[in-house]
C-alpha cells in the first residue's frame, strides 16, 4: 500500500478514522488484533485510521457487524461518498504510478472516458479543466509522461476495454474527439496493445459501476485501482482483495467486441462526428 501519502482532510474521512480508533480502543484491540478478527491486514486498518486510504463498503459493513454498531461505519462510508471530492489528488495515486511502471500487464476498463494512458493532450486537458483540478499543467504533464509505458523497451502487455459511451462522448470539441479516436486506432496497432469496447446493446453490466485497472507483476501478484464516477477511489494490493477485481475485469471484457469489431466501431463513430 502507499509508502508515502497525505491524509484525506475532508470531514467524512476524519470522522470515520476517529470512530474506528475509538471503537477499536474501547474494545482493547490493537490494529493487528482487529485486522486478524476481520480477516484483513493490520496495514489496512492503520491506513483507515491515518486517512491514507479511503474505506470500502465491505470493510465498513464488517466493522459494523463486529462491533455491533447498528450501522455507524456504513453511514460514515455513505457520508464520504456524498461529500464533494475534497482531495485534488487521490492519496494512493503516487504509489499507483510507481507500481504501474513496474507492471508487466495492465488491464484497464473505462466506464465514462477514454483511459488516461490513451488520452491525447487536448483531450486530457479538457477533462482536467472541466473537473476544475488544481495544478492543471502539472497534472497534464504527469498523465502524458505515464504514456511512455506504451512504447518503452520491455513494454507491458496492455489490455484496454471501454464502454461505447466513452467513444461517443465528445470531450473538448468534435475535432478533439476525432483526433482522440484516431489516436485509439493508432494505439491499437501497437503489438502489445489490445483495445476492445463494450457495445451499448449489452445493457447493464458490471463495468457501469465504475472504472477499473488491474496491474500484473513478474512475481504473479496483482494490484487494483478502482474508481466510481470519479468520486471514490482506492488502490488495493492485498491479494485477497484484488482477486475479485481481476475476475470483474475478465467478466466485463466478456461483453466487449473483438479487437477488429472495436476498430470498426471507432471508425464508424468518427464518421458520425
Amino acid at each position: 500500500m502507499p509508502s508515502r501519502s497525505e491524509p484525506y482532510e475532508d470531514l467524512g474521512h476524519i470522522a470515520y478514522a476517529r470512530e474506528l480508533t475509538a471503537w477499536r480502543e474501547a474494545a482493547g484491540l490493537t490494529k493487528k488484533q482487529l485486522a486478524d478478527a476481520l480477516g484483513y491486514t493490520d496495514q489496512l486498518i492503520g491506513q483507515y485510521e491515518r486517512r491514507t486510504n479511503s474505506p470500502s463498503r465491505r470493510v465498513s459493513e464488517d466493522l459494523d457487524t463486529f462491533f455491533k454498531t447498528n450501522g455507524v461505519f456504513t453511514r460514515h462510508w455513505k457520508l464520504i461518498h456524498e461529500l464533494p471530492n475534497a482531495m485534488p489528488v487521490f492519496p494512493g495515486f503516487e504509489r499507483y504510478v510507481e507500481r504501474e511502471r513496474e507492471a508487466v500487464c495492465v488491464k484497464a476498463f473505462s466506464a465514462l472516458l477514454v483511459s488516461g494512458l490513451l488520452q491525447i493532450e487536448d483531450y486530457a486537458r479538457a477533462v482536467l479543466a472541466t473537473a476544475n483540478r488544481p495544478n492543471l499543467e502539472e497534472r497534464l504533464a504527469q498523465r502524458m509522461e505515464r504514456q511512455a509505458i506504451l512504447t518503452q523497451e520491455d513494454a507491458p502487455e496492455l489490455f484496454f476495454c471501454m464502454d461505447e459511451g466513452a467513444l461517443r462522448r465528445v470531450v473538448g470539441s468534435r475535432e478533439i474527439q476525432r483526433r482522440q479516436l484516431q489516436a485509439l486506432l493508432d494505439a491499437s496497432e501497437l503489438p502489445n496493445v489490445r483495445l476492445t469496447a463494450v457495445p451499448w446493446g449489452s445493457g447493464y453490466y458490471a463495468g457501469l459501476a465504475g472504472s477499473l485497472i488491474v496491474l500484473g507483476f513478474r512475481d504473479a501478484r496483482h494490484a487494483a485501482y478502482i474508481e466510481t464516477a470519479g468520486v471514490w477511489r482506492a488502490f488495493i494490493e492485498q491479494p485477497e482483495m484484488v482477486m475479485p477485481y481481476l475476475i470483474q475485469y475478465d467478466t466485463i471484457r466478456g461483453h466487449a467486441h473483438h479487437v477488429d469489431e472495436t476498430r470498426a466501431l471507432i471508425k464508424s463513430v468518427m464518421e458520425d462526428l
